[in-house]
Formats: C-alpha cells, sequence, structure tokens
C-alpha cells in the first residue's frame, strides 16, 4: 500500500489560518499531516461527531448535509474551501463525497491551536528554541500535542522551552521514585522509560505503563504537592528535558484572567464595550461579531496605543486560547478585559463557521 503524500508548504499556506504560521512551525505540521482521499458516497465525517480534527479540502467536492438533507456545497481551491470543514464540534453537519473522489488533509486540532497560538505569542520559532535544546527532531512538535503541555499558558510556552535543562541517562537509571517530594517535570526526547508502582503486596513494583519520545512525566506530584505516586526508570539510553519545581509551578499557573460566557460578553458590549477579535485576517473575513476590532495576536502589543483605555474589551478567538494570550497582555498594561470562555465556538457565531458564504460581520 503506497504511503500517504505528505502535504508541500505552498499547499498548507492556501488554508486559513495556515497561512499565518512561520516556515519553521509550519514545516513541524507539515510533518505530522497527510493528502488523503476518499471515494465518492463516502462520509468525510458525520453530523454530531466530536473528533477533534481539523478539515481541508485539497480536491474534489464535497456536499454538507444536516438530518440527510443537503444544505450546502464546497468544492476545493474556491474562497470557502481557504477554512476548515465544520470546525464547530459537536459537528453540526456531515460532508459526503460529491464528486468522483476527493483529496484532503486531517490536522489535530488541538496541535493546530497551540502552534497558532505559540507562533503568535513569541518571538522565536520551533526551530529556533529545538536549536537551543538540541536533541531530538520531534519531541517539541510532539509535547506540544500532550495534555500537559495544554494546561500551560500560551504566553508561557516560551519561557517553559528555554528555561529546561537537558540530561542524558542510562539504561536502569532511576529518574523518580515513589514516595519522594517531587522536584522536576520531565519529558522525553531520546529513549523509553517504564513506570512501576509498589504495592504491599508486589514490593519490587507492578509495571503500569511504558513512555517514548515526546511523553512527560512527574507534573502531578508538583500541581498537588504530594509525594511522588509512582517510579519511572529508563529501560534504555536516552535523554530527558527538565524543568523545575519552581519554574513549573509559577509557569503553569494561568494568568489572572476574568473569563466570562457569552450572555455576559454580550451585555458587557451592550453597556459600552468591544469585541476585540484576535484571530488572523483570513479568520476574520469569514466570520465576526458586528462592530468587532480585529487585532491578530502578534500586533496586539504593537497596537496597544491605538485602543481606547477607558473601554473594557471582550477578547475573542475561535477556542479562547488565543484570547487568553492577548487578554493577558491587555490586563497586565491596566486595560479592562474579559476572556469569552470557549471562543466564538461556543457561540451563535459559530453557525457561520458551517456554511459557506455566511457571515454575521
Amino acid at each position: 500500500m503506497t504511503e500517504a503524500p505528505t502535504p508541500d508548504l505552498a499547499l498548507l499556506r492556501s488554508f486559513s489560518p495556515l497561512d499565518g504560521l512561520k516556515n519553521e512551525n509550519l514545516r513541524a505540521l507539515a510533518r505530522k499531516t497527510n493528502i488523503r482521499e476518499l471515494a465518492q458516497g463516502r462520509m468525510l465525517f458525520k453530523e454530531g461527531d466530536t473528533d477533534k480534527r481539523t478539515f481541508y479540502l485539497v480536491s474534489g467536492a464535497v456536499d454538507l448535509l444536516t438530518e440527510g438533507r443537503v444544505v450546502g456545497s464546497i468544492r476545493a481551491r474556491t474562497p470557502d474551501a481557504r477554512h476548515a470543514l465544520a470546525p464547530v464540534l459537536p459537528r453540526r453537519c456531515a460532508a459526503r463525497v460529491a464528486t468522483d473522489r476527493i483529496e484532503y488533509i486531517s490536522i489535530d486540532s488541538d496541535l493546530l491551536d497551540v502552534l497558532i497560538t505559540w507562533d503568535q505569542t513569541g518571538t522565536y520559532e520551533v526551530g529556533d528554541l529545538q536549536a537551543a535544546t538540541p536533541a531530538g527532531d520531534d519531541w517539541m512538535t510532539l509535547l506540544l500535542q500532550s495534555r500537559a503541555f495544554h494546561r500551560i499558558p500560551p504566553a508561557n510556552l516560551q519561557a517553559v522551552f528555554m528555561r529546561m535543562q537537558r540530561i542524558d541517562y542510562s539504561a536502569g537509571d532511576t529518574i523518580i521514585r515513589q514516595g519522594e517530594d517531587g522536584d522536576f517535570f520531565y519529558a522525553i526526547v531520546q529513549g523509553r522509560c517504564v513506570v512501576t508502582r509498589e504495592t504491599p503486596l508486589n514490593r519490587e513494583g507492578i509495571k503500569l505503563a511504558e513512555l517514548g519520545i515526546g511523553d512527560t512525566f512527574g507534573e502531578e506530584a508538583l500541581i498537588s504537592g504530594a509525594k511522588r505516586n509512582a517510579t519511572v526508570s529508563m529501560l534504555t539510553d536516552g535523554t530527558l528535558m527538565r524543568l523545575g519545581k519552581e519554574d513549573f509551578i509559577t509557569l503553569l499557573n494561568e494568568p489572572m484572567l476574568h473569563w466570562v460566557g457569552y450572555d455576559e460578553a454580550k451585555g458587557i458590549v451592550a453597556a459600552g464595550g468591544r469585541w476585540l477579535d484576535v484571530r488572523l485576517p483570513s479568520e476574520f473575513e469569514h466570520c465576526h461579531f458586528e462592530g468587532a476590532i480585529n487585532v491578530p495576536l502578534y500586533f496586539v502589543r504593537l497596537k496597544l496605543k491605538t485602543l481606547d483605555t477607558s473601554a473594557p474589551y471582550v477578547v475573542c478567538c475561535d477556542s479562547g486560547r488565543r484570547s487568553s494570550a492577548a487578554a493577558y497582555v491587555l490586563s497586565e498594561r491596566g486595560f479592562e478585559t474579559y476572556a469569552l470562555r470557549g471562543g466564538i465556538a461556543e457561540t451563535d457565531l459559530a453557525e457561520a463557521l458551517i456554511s459557506p458564504s455566511r457571515s454575521s460581520g
């Protein structure tokens, strides 16, 4: 069976918001993405699906169906096809192949969201940070997909990577021991580890799991302050990146943000507040709240002087991740700032992300 081809950067840049990624981050994304095919009549996804995948149409056309009825269609290489297909979860429509076949790409939605946010938050690219902490090819991309790193505020990701220390270990070395105090958070760059837990009936320890490149461990004791609940040892020679407890706790603590739901946000705007949309221009043009100001995340610091310091701002994006980073910057500068919890995906504007050529501007 022929392996699915990897998309080139030019193709990825034809989609929004991938066109806003720096080259190194786009290359990292390309390594995790393949162009796939689907035959006529097959379902690309179903109505109600909750799988966190972002779909882009490369060739052919799909029909969009709600309750089995066609409500629209999208053809590749058209303005509508620049945007992800029905990105709101659970999906409010199905997509069925309408031509002989289609080509499409499917991307991990969490990875894409983190890459976009991190890309716009700091001045370092993935390649820059990998050069500063050399080891392995894709360990940083893998870390960005891990649940532990999704909990870290976007504005702190750069500092986390820059403060990590590289440590080489030999097979058999014990990294953390059950019952001891937590001191470091670890990420595996090379090699494999084994996790064991001692019980009253098995003093040698029961094997719980094996960990490989991109896996992380050690955060639970740092967050909770409890003793280590398992022992982690090296199965092979390898390399780990570690972050000290103080740095981990400081950088993990999300900035003091004022999150608001959609109804509360509308009330703030009705009382004189402003929507501040920090998505990319291409996303903003596709759909946005009426009267919203568009200042992409990477421009927020540069545009501070153009914002009215007397007006409260409700910061929004598609998921809330970019909003948190922008709201932190504004709050730090003395603005009255609120972040829309759940992002646009949790509002009635989400409908505009489903059907082509629809906007609530």
